[in-house]
């Protein structure tokens, strides 16, 4: 189990959002308080016009009148601004030719201790504030007049409190990834570097994250096949409501785990909120028989309907011969067979066929067995002909007769795909852990999974694709692995029959006829190591799992079938607050737990449990998320969510879920960043083109404003499904099927 972030994220509170959007109501500031972010200027500022004779004459006043109201005036202004005696006067620091000329002084509050800001320059955006209720401009006080000396001397002031500071002072945070560079980056570098960190600093490492982070990624494959972890024998101790698994400690003294309990109790000395259970294997029942390599059976589904008479040129040597589509499927088929012989000697293999019947052939002492006619309609029939068929010895007593049944086949008829298919899944249920390679060139036209007949929307019918749905379960129930090879240049309406494969953990495939060979190889190469797979992901009440279907804190994905490489990814988030808001967010600063828990049945038949804990810290910076992301998964996810979004014909849904995590990555990538990261990034966005830019061109309509009359052609089923059931393996696009 990987995280993509080393945190769970969770976006600043809606109170925190809230005090940030709103909008700040202007408060009306006294004049008998400082100018706001007041810096002490070096120079005074230029003294005011002298006004003109007219004005002058218009404002004579005689002695007696000038000093009462300059008196009055001088009452009216604040201390610090009232005229002083001489010996009060600051003087003004600069130079000469700056000062008034006539002898003008400003007065000023001094702290106890003011900070040396003489190296600071004018300061362009100082101002003076007109006093309250003086009516006019401030002038400065004449500090000569008879009125300056005898007016007294201004009260001192009250000493400075300590939080308030002349200068601001700033706090620059950077990640720890900025401190651990290398010690030869030149300075320039580490300058830009610095001024980028910055700046994505303050723009906002508060603001909410645009796509999810919160991504789990679980590597089936190796979390099956690893071997060196304790195995317990019995089943582990369970939560009653939830079904968390708890350590043996707990045992009668939890009241409520960790993962029942709600964000609004408080905790409990009896809620296991740290689980000892962090990596157990569990054996939970032994199996019921010994099954070997030998038991596993691969069974070859091939079409040899009338369509497969059609050739195609090929050069042999020098010269340009013609081969029908049969011919090439046969020569496949008997190469994969003459390997399987000398690798795999106990390997068991078959081989059905079907046309306007379906035929199981035989061995030497075996005779082959047709179907046809009524019943190919009753499905229940069609079981018990493959159960009651009996399986095919190891390929080393076989192949000489595997390989005379498959040259005497030929073209005609019509094309049970249907019925062959539910044949060949029900002889195979037998072994779980058996694959069905099916192999067609069209469209089943047959009653039972017809996919010839369409309705209005260019759908097929709706029992058709009940019948497939119902098979892929019914495979998957068994252990069966369905794979579905189609040729090129055809029309098979894979986006149906592509549910087996997708249920299955199969393959859907579109090969050239001179390439069905080395896809076979790849099909049958993929090995089935476990069956009957499901995982659950358990979170606390605070979170929720986010998904194309999951809801809630807990969610069980039923995977079926799986293989060395087969990766699944969760994606989950801090809840919304419902209708009755009885759950809130988890709190920054705080720590998770995660649970997760794999079941699944071993090819000798045990049911295993494997169960792992995590505990992470929860984080509403931004900054903090994107730099400790790891994009790999990120990708991985984005594309298998995206893909099941559109293998679901939610076209637009899909290409919204791609663009918004793609706005992620582009954020995580300004950070430094390695050039692996960046071109795996630019990979990544070529093989999400399809979705990202040019859907209609994968649907059977050309427009795609209206998703529910869209089904996908059989390029995009292939290319879909892929992408899918996918992993951290970049997904190679051949040329052919980007046009």
């Amino acid at each position: 189990m990987e995280f993509a972030c080393g945190f769970v994220y969770v976006p600043p509170s809606t109170y925190q959002r809230e005090v940030q959007t709103k909008p700040q109501i202007a408060v009306k500031r006294s004049a008998l308080l400082p100018p706001p972010n007041r810096i002490r200027p070096r120079s005074p500022p230029p003294p005011p016009p002298a006004p003109s004779p007219e004005l002058q004459k218009q404002q004579h006043h005689s002695p007696e009148q000038r000093i009462t109201e300059k008196s009055f005036k001088n009452a009216l202004l604040p201390p610090f601004m009232r005229s002083q005696s001489p010996a009060c006067v600051q003087p003004i620091p600069g130079p000469p030719s700056l000062l008034p000329s006539n002898s003008q002084r400003l007065t000023y509050d001094l702290p106890e201790k003011e900070p040396d800001i003489g190296s600071h320059p004018w300061d362009p955006d100082y101002s003076y504030n007109i006093p309250e209720g003086s009516g006019e401009e401030m002038k400065h006080p004449n500090t000569t007049g008879s009125s300056g000396s005898a007016q007294k001397s201004a009260p001192a002031l009250p000493p400075r409190p300590s939080f308030m500071r002349s200068c601001p002072e700033y706090l620059v945070l950077l990640p720890d990834s900025f401190s651990s560079s290398k010690s030869s980056s030149s300075p320039s570098s580490k300058s830009s570097q610095l001024q980028l960190l910055m700046a994505i600093y303050y723009t906002g490492s508060r603001e909410p994250l645009v796509g999810n982070p919160n991504v789990i990624l679980v590597s089936l494959g190796e979390l099956i096949s690893e071997e060196n972890v304790f195995t317990i024998e019995g089943e582990p101790t369970c939560c009653s409501q939830c079904g968390s698994v708890l350590d043996s400690f707990y045992d009668n003294v939890v009241n409520v785990c960790y993962f029942c309990q709600s964000s609004l109790e408080p905790p409990t000395s009896s809620s296991a909120i740290c689980l000892g259970c962090q990596d157990s294997v569990f054996l939970l029942t032994p199996g019921d028989k010994a099954l070997t390599l030998t038991d596993t059976l691969l069974l070859f589904c091939i079409d040899i309907s009338a369509s497969m008479s059609i050739t195609s040129q090929v050069l042999e040597g020098k010269q340009p011969i013609h081969r029908s589509r049969l011919q090439f499927v046969q020569e496949a088929v008997l190469q994969s067979v003459r390997k399987l012989s000398e690798t795999q000697p106990h390997m068991r293999v078959g081989l059905i066929t079907f046309n306007n019947q379906v035929t199981l052939h035989g061995y030497d002492e075996f005779t082959s067995r047709s179907l046809g006619g009524a019943e190919l309609i009753d499905s229940e029939y069609l079981k018990e002909a493959a159960f009651s068929f009996p399986s095919p010895p190891p390929l080393s007593k076989t192949r000489d007769c595997l390989q005379r049944e498959i040259l005497g086949l030929s073209e005609s008829g019509a094309t049970a795909l249907g019925p062959a298919s539910l044949v060949a899944i029900a002889m195979a249920s037998r072994q779980p852990g058996s694959k069905v390679i099916i192999c067609t060139d069209g469209k089943a036209n047959t009653d039972l999974g017809n996919l010839e007949v369409e309705g209005n929307d260019a759908r097929p019918c709706l029992s058709s694709t009940i019948f497939y749905y119902d098979l892929g379960e019914y495979a998957a129930s068994q252990g069966v692995t369905v794979s579905v090879l189609a040729i090129e240049g055809t029309d098979c309406r894979l986006d149906e029959l592509g549910r087996l494969a997708d249920r299955t953990s199969g393959k859907v495939v579109i090969a050239s006829p001179h390439e069905l060979y080395t896809e076979f190889e790849e099909i049958i190469e993929n090995r089935t190591i476990a069956t009957h797979c499901s995982v659950t992901l358990l979170l606390p009440t605070t979170l929720c799992v986010k998904g194309e279907r999951e809801a809630g804190n807990r969610v069980t994905r039923e995977v079926g079938n799986v293989a060395p490489d087969t990766e699944i990814t969760f994606q989950f988030g801090a809840r919304e607050h419902g209708s009755q808001g009885e759950v809130s967010a988890p709190v920054a600063g705080g720590r998770v737990s995660v649970q997760l828990q794999l079941r699944y049945r071993q090819k000798d038949g045990h049911s295993m449990l494997r169960v792992l804990t995590a505990d992470k810290e929860v984080t509403d910076d931004s900054s903090v998320v994107l730099s400790s992301l790891f994009l790999a998964i990120i990708q991985l996810n984005s594309s298998q969510a995206s893909a099941a979004l559109a293998v679901r014909g939610r076209f637009q849904d899909a290409k919204s879920e791609g663009e918004t995590q793609r706005e992620l990555m582009e954020r995580a990538l300004e950070y430094d960043r390695s050039a692996e990261d960046k071109l795996i990034y630019s990979k990544w966005l070529k093989t999400m083109d399809p979705i990202h830019n040019c859907l209609e061109n994968y649907t059977r309509r050309q427009s795609i404003r209206s998703d529910t009359l869209q089904s996908l052609t059989d390029m995009g089923a292939a290319l879909l499904y892929s992408m899918k059931n996918s992993n951290r393996r970049p997904i190679t696009l051949k040329e052919k099927h980007q046009h």
